[in-house]
Parts: structure tokens; sequence; C-alpha cells
């Protein structure tokens, strides 16, 4: 998937993506012949469930098209710990852009990864960045230390918050100063919006850190503007770039170790183990992380 951006062909693209995704015949030299010449840029958008991530999206789409940029999108829904099913339903809220010529969007499940990336995420980010696109925005659930995932793949990472997460400063103090480039209060139009904005950008000061906060409403189209110049702007040097492509390269060997491993089959076999009165589960996980068992 080596295209220039005037020439993606989104059904080759979907067909990539999905031998990717799946681990179909050819996924690995799809992979390893991957051309990064393109200048798309990653940006990564997280927050918690209900901050307006999909809004904030759309509206971001809306500025970058009408200024003749391609754009991906990558969402992440979450998979379900009990039947392994995700609603992947990003697409549906996005549903204006579903049908342009310059966008392209794809739902992707988490697959249980606890910082809502999978090592599918970082592979399926990769083919959509060598495709030739402008930009590339992966938006992921959750939000907190783990999310730290995100800003090894992104080269921005936008966090949305809403006023009400006021209550909860400390918290995000202690665990998103790390991975936030820039953080956005969405519904800004609610009570507490600036004292909550002001106080955020106090603590980035305390720190040292120059983390612009944009107050916004996606859902009317305010603050979008200020957003998207932001990202169009070269990305400063990041000084921790090595260290989270080592995290990345992790991701991806802990994939390949891992990929004899089934969750249903272990969830199976557990019911079986559980149901007998010896049971202990570091035995069981010693003899099902044999080779034999796997």
């Amino acid at each position: 998937m080596n295209q220039t951006p005037a020439h993606i062909d989104f059904r080759v693209l979907a067909r990539t993506l999905t031998i990717v995704e799946n681990d179909l015949n050819g996924a690995g030299d799809i992979l390893c012949n991957l051309s990064f010449s393109t200048t798309a840029k990653v940006i990564g958008i997280t927050g918690p469930p209900g901050a307006g991530k999909s809004t904030l999206v759309n509206t971001l789409i809306s500025n970058l098209v009408i200024k003749g940029k391609k754009v991906a999108v990558l969402a992440i829904d979450p998979t379900s710990p009990f039947n392994f099913g995700s609603l992947l339903g990003d697409r549906i809220r996005m549903a204006p852009h579903f049908n342009h010529p310059d966008v392209f969007i794809r739902s992707l499940a988490t697959r249980g990864a606890l910082g809502g990336l999978s090592a599918k995420t970082i592979e399926m980010a990769d083919v959509l960045r060598a495709a030739g696109f402008d930009y590339v925005l992966i938006e992921t659930v959750g939000v907190g230390q783990s999310e730290v995932e995100i800003a090894g793949l992104a080269d921005v990472t936008m966090v949305v918050l809403v006023p009400e997460a006021g209550d909860e400063i400390q918290n995000i103090k202690s665990g998103l100063m790390e991975i936030a480039d820039t953080f956005i209060i969405n519904k800004a139009d609610r009570e507490g919006a600036g004292e909550f904005a002001n106080n955020l950008r106090k603590i980035t000061q305390q720190q040292h850190q120059d983390i612009p906060v944009f107050e916004a409403v996606a859902s009317e189209n305010k603050g979008i503007d200020e957003i998207a110049l932001y990202i169009e702007k070269p990305s400063a040097q990041n000084h921790r770039k090595n260290f989270l492509l080592a995290e990345k390269a992790y991701k991806l060997i802990q994939q390949k170790r891992m990929a004899d491993i089934d969750k249903k089959s272990l969830l199976t076999a557990l019911e079986t183990a559980a149901s007998k009165p010896e049971f202990n589960l570091y035995n069981f996980v010693d003899e099902f992380s044999q080779p034999s068992n796997q």
C-alpha cells in the first residue's frame, strides 16, 4: 500500500487492512514492504467515554477536507471480555463522511488491550500511514496511565475532556501529563469549563510543560479551527521517540509470542478446570502454557 495521495484505491486499502487485521496469508509481506516516504501525520485522540471524541473527529474531518486534505480514521471500539464482540459503531456516528471521496473510515476492536490499543492497531495504522493520506486520526477508548500506548503511535496526542472532569483534577495531573500534547475541553459551553481549562494550564506551567489547552463545542463547530491549525503545524521533535518506538516494538513482539494463545480456548479449558475441587489457578496456567496445550 504505497501510493500517492491522489491515487488511493479504497477498495484495495480495505482488503489490505482486512488481511493485516486477520493475519491472513500475505499479511507479513505487506507489513515488511511498507514504505513511509509519505508525510502522513498520525493524530491520536483519546479521552473518557462521553467526552465527544467522535463528534470532535467529525468536525475535524470537515475542517481538513475543505482544505483539500485526505483523511483516514481508525476508530477503536472496546471488545467485550465476555463475548469477545465489539459494537464497531463509530462509522455510524461518522456517517456524514462515510461516502466522502477523501475520507476513509475503519473501525477496529481493542481485542482486550488494556490501553485501548492492540498490536493490530499499530499494524493497521502503519498501513494507513503508508497509503498516502495527509492525516490518520486514531480515536481510542478509555483514558489513564495505560493510554501511554497512543503516545507511542501518534505524532500528536490530543486528550479530550469535559468540564465535569474538573472534579478529578489530581488524577488528570498524575495520569495524563505523560501523553498529552494538547488538552481539549469539549462541551465548553457547560458550567465550570473556563475554570477547568485555567486549572489545567496552571498545572502544565507548574510542571514546566508547554501543553496547549483548547476549549471547544464540537457539536456546534466552535473552537475547531484553532485545533485544526494546531495539528497542521510541524510536530516538535519528540524526545521520547526511541523509548516509545521500543514500546511499539514490544507490543508487536508480544503479539507474536502470544499468537498460539486463543482466549476462547482458554475460557473453555478454564471452565472445565475450575469445576474441580482441587483447582489451582497457578497450576492451570503452568499446564496451559506448555506447548502441547496451545
